[in-house]
């Protein structure tokens, strides 16, 4: 059984948005106040980071350059 590029991708995006809720909540949860040297505070924080970072690089569109001929020496444009 294969997946499709696309499911498996929806379904990457569907976990981290999962995972970035779940961070909010302990987040917004997590006992006040909080001292700026925290470790378990700023561990949340930063997965948090990097959840939103993994997102944004699912949904953004990415520009892949090609070269202007084929193959070398062939001449012919691939516009």
């Amino acid at each position: 059984m294969s997946v499709r590029l696309e499911d498996a991708l929806n379904g990457a995006v569907l976990s981290l948005e999962t995972a970035k809720r779940l961070i909010t909540t302990e987040i917004r949860e997590y006992p006040t106040p909080v001292s700026g040297c925290d470790m378990q505070y700023n561990h949340l924080l930063s997965k948090r980071s990097q959840v939103s970072n993994a997102l944004e690089a699912l949904r953004r569109d990415v520009f892949v350059p090609t070269p202007r001929k084929l193959s070398e020496g062939s001449g012919v444009e691939s516009r």
